[in-house]
C-alpha cells in the first residue's frame, strides 16, 4: 500500500523474469542530525499491547505554508487534496513509504509530555471535522498532560494540529496494534488513509527511518530546525515471524513444480530472510514489512505471485466428479420470469443489500439486522424492505434525466428476532415510472399505471403455471391503491403506488408503482405444480359479449368469482372490455361490458348451448350482483 512496496515487487518481479538483479532505489538518507536540544518532549506508552513502538521528534521555527509546486503536483496525481507543506509531506511520505505520520503543534502539547493511553468511556473528543465523539473505552489516544490530542492511527483533535501560525512541531512514527485501530476506525465512522494501513501493519522497522526522511523534508521545505534527538520507545521489539514451506506442499497449493533455486531467488528478493534449505524443504523470516505472512499458504501465494499464474502448466488431463443439480428448478423459473421481463421492456438492477435505518420506523427497525462494522453511517442496517434500496435507483436515475423507468430486481430482505436467529427472505421487485411506450406516428405514449403493474405480474404468475386466488385491497403505510394477491389463503403479492411521503425521502416527483413478489412462496407453489399438456383444438371457439348495469361500488372481482359460480367447463376465459358511466344509467351506476370465450373439445357448439350457458351466468349476475342486463 505504498510506492516503496510496489518498487520491492517490481524489482522482485524483474530480477526473476530478467535474471538481472534489480535493486530499489532507498528514499532514505544516512545525514540525519539534531540541530539542537532546545524542545524536548517526553513520551510515555502505558498501553503498550496497542502500541508496541512510538517514535518522535521536534521541529522549531518552521514556516507554515503552501507547498512548492512539484510536492502539490505529486498528491493532486493521487488525487489527495494539497493542504499546506507540513501536512502535505506527512501525506507524500504516507503514500511513499506505507508509514502513516502525525505533526502536533507542540505549543499545544501540556505539559511537554506525550502519553500515549486510553481515556474513560464516555470521553468527548472533538475531532479534525469538529464533531464531538463520545469515546470507548478501547480508543487508543495520544494525549499531552492534560488532555487527549489525537485517536491514535486515526484521525487528529481539533484543537493541536498545525496551523499557519504554528511555528514548533512535534512529528509522531509509530506503531498500533492493527486490531485496535480497526475497530476504532469503524466505531467511529472514520476511514482515513492513516487507519486503512495502521489496521492491515505497517513495517514496525521503519518507524524510525521514516521519521527521519519526514524531519529532513519538513526541514528542506517548511525552514526551521530539528530541535531534538528522535524519542523511540520501543519496549519489546519481537523477532521476525518464521515460516517453514515443504515443496511438496507447494506443488500441492499451485499445481506447479518450483526448482529451489527459484524458490530461494523469488523470496529473497521480496526480503524474505533464507535461515535453512533441505532437500524438501525451505525455512525463511518473514520481512517485517509483511506482516500477513503467517503460514506456509501465505508463502505460496507470493513465489506464485512473482513468477506469475499464467506460467502455471495445464496438465493434460483434467478429472473430476459430475455435479449434482439440486437449484434446477429454482434456476429455471428465475430464468423464465426474467427472460420474460428483459423481452417486456424491463431493464435488471442489483441494489445493495446494506442500506440506511432512516428509511425506517422504530417498529421495522425492532426486528432489523444492524452492522456491527458498517463501512459508514449511511450502511448501518442490512434491508429489512426491498422498496427504499429500489427507489435510490429509480432517483439516481431520474436526477440523471432517465424518466421512463421500468426495472426489476432479484434480492433478499433480512430480519432478526433475537442475536443468533436470522431470516431471509427471497423477492422479485418491480419498479416502474414514466411512459409505458415512446411516441411515435402511429400511437401516442401512454402512462404506466397501477393496471400495467397489476399485468406484469399475473403474466408472471400465469408463465410460471400459478393461478392467482384473490385480490385484496388492504391498508400500505408505503403504498397507495395497495393490493395484495393470494395464491391458495398465501400472500404472495402486493403492488401499488408509492405515496408521496416515501417517494420525498428520495426527491422523487413522479409516480412510481410497484410490485413485491414473495419469490420463497412463489417457488414452494410452483414446485407443487404439475405441468399438464392437451392437444388444440380441432372445433371452433365462440365468444358472446355481455353489458350488465351494476352499483359504483361493485369491482371486476366480484363479476369473476359471479362467472366462476356457474360452474361451466366449457367457458375458457372472461375478460372485461369496457366500462362506460352515465347519468342515463341511474345514480351510482355503471356499465360493465364482458366477453366470453367457449370451447367444446368434442364438437362444434350451437347457439342453443351457448344460450343456456348465457342464461346460467346472467342469472347469477341478477342475483348476486343484483345487475341489470343492457339489451
Amino acid at each position: 500500500m505504498s510506492h516503496l512496496g510496489v518498487a520491492k515487487d517490481v524489482c522482485a518481479y524483474l530480477s526473476h523474469h530478467s535474471n538481472k538483479g534489480s535493486m530499489v532505489k532507498s528514499p532514505f538518507k544516512n545525514n540525519f542530525k539534531a540541530d539542537s536540544q532546545g524542545l524536548k518532549i517526553e513520551v510515555i506508552i502505558e498501553n503498550k499491547d496497542a502500541c508496541q513502538r512510538y517514535a518522535g521528534v521536534s521541529l522549531q521555527g518552521v514556516t507554515v505554508k503552501d507547498s512548492p509546486k512539484w510536492l502539490q503536483q505529486k498528491l493532486k496525481s493521487i488525487g489527495l487534496r494539497p493542504i499546506n507543506n507540513i501536512v502535505d509531506i506527512t501525506n507524500f511520505i504516507l503514500h511513499e513509504t506505507g508509514q502513516p505520520l502525525h505533526a502536533f503543534d507542540a505549543d499545544m502539547i501540556a505539559g511537554k509530555k506525550i502519553i500515549v493511553k486510553n481515556l474513560a468511556e464516555g470521553t468527548v473528543f472533538v475531532t479534525l471535522d469538529e464533531k464531538e465523539r463520545k469515546l470507548s473505552l478501547e480508543d487508543l489516544m495520544i494525549c499531552n498532560g492534560e488532555a487527549g490530542m489525537c485517536i491514535a492511527g486515526v484521525y487528529g483533535g481539533l484543537n493541536s494540529g498545525v496551523k499557519a501560525a504554528t511555528k514548533d512541531i512535534f512529528l509522531e512514527s509509530a506503531w498500533f496494534n492493527p486490531i485496535s485501530i480497526r475497530k476504532t476506525s469503524f466505531r467511529h465512522g472514520l476511514r482515513t488513509d492513516a487507519a486503512t494501513r495502521f489496521e492491515k501493519g505497517v513495517d514496525i522497522s521503519n518507524t524510525v527511518n521514516v521519521l527521519r526522511r519526514a524531519a529532513l523534508m519538513i526541514k528542506e521545505i517548511a525552514g526551521g530546525e530539528i530541535a531534538s534527538d528522535v524519542i523511540d520507545i520501543f519496549p519489546a521489539p519481537r523477532p521476525k515471524a518464521e515460516v517453514a514451506l515443504k515443496y511438496h506442499y507447494l506443488k500441492k497449493l499451485s499445481g506447479k513444480n518450483y526448482h529451489s533455486g527459484t524458490i530461494k531467488d523469488i523470496l529473497s528478493g521480496l526480503g524474505f530472510e533464507i535461515l535453512k534449505e533441505g532437500q524438501d524443504d525451505i525455512r525463511v523470516a518473514v520481512p517485517y514489512c509483511k506482516p500477513d505472512i503467517t503460514l506456509p499458504a501465505d508463502i505460496v501465494e507470493e513465489i506464485m505471485r512473482i513468477d506469475g499464474l499464467d506460467n502455471v502448466e495445464i496438465p493434460a488431463a483434467i478429472t473430476m466428479s459430475p455435479a449434482v443439480e439440486t437449484l434446477g428448478q429454482e434456476a429455471s423459473c428465475k430464468e423464465k420470469a426474467a427472460g420474460f421481463l428483459i423481452g417486456a421492456g424491463f431493464n435488471e438492477i442489483f441494489t445493495n443489500s446494506i442500506t440506511n435505518a432512516v428509511y425506517y420506523t422504530e417498529e421495522v427497525l425492532q426486528t432489523t439486522v444492524n452492522m456491527i462494522n458498517n463501512l459508514s453511517a449511511d450502511l448501518n442496517v442490512m434491508r429489512p424492505a426491498m422498496l427504499e434500496t429500489g427507489l435510490e435507483s429509480v432517483s439516481y436515475n431520474l436526477n440523471r434525466k432517465n424518466s421512463d423507468l421500468q426495472f426489476f430486481e432479484f434480492g433478499k430482505t433480512y430480519s432478526t428476532t433475537e442475536t443468533g436467529k436470522y431470516h431471509e427472505q427471497q423477492h422479485l421487485c418491480l419498479y416502474i415510472t414514466g411512459k409505458r411506450n415512446a411516441d411515435s406516428w402511429k400511437a401516442k405514449a401512454e402512462k404506466t399505471d397501477f393496471y400495467f403493474v397489476k399485468g406484469v405480474v399475473e403474466k408472471i404468475m400465469g408463465l410460471l403455471g400459478i393461478k392467482i386466488s384473490a385480490y385484496n385491497i388492504e391498508a400500505n403505510d408505503k403504498l397507495d391503491s395497495c393490493i395484495n394477491i393470494f395464491v391458495k389463503n398465501e400472500l404472495i403479492a402486493t403492488i401499488g403506488s408509492v405515496n408521496k411521503k416515501t417517494l420525498a425521502k428520495f426527491d422523487i416527483k413522479q409516480p412510481v408503482f410497484s410490485a413485491d413478489i414473495n419469490w420463497d412462496k412463489v417457488l414452494v407453489i410452483q414446485k407443487k405444480q404439475k405441468i399438464a399438456f392437451a392437444e388444440i383444438s380441432k372445433f371452433p371457439s365462440v365468444q358472446r359479449d355481455l353489458a350488465i348495469v351494476v352499483d359504483k361500488a361493485v369491482v371486476y372481482e366480484q363479476v369473476e368469482k359471479a362467472t366462476a359460480g356457474a360452474k361451466l367447463g366449457k367457458l375458457q376465459s372472461v375478460n372485461l372490455f369496457d366500462i362506460f358511466e352515465n347519468e342515463k344509467l341511474g345514480a351510482g351506476k355503471k356499465s360493465m361490458a364482458i366477453n366470453f370465450t367457449f370451447l367444446d373439445e368434442e364438437k362444434t357448439m350451437t347457439d342453443k348451448d351457448i344460450d343456456a350457458m348465457m342464461a346460467k351466468i346472467i342469472a347469477l349476475y341478477e342475483k348476486e350482483l343484483n345487475a341489470e342486463i343492457r339489451k
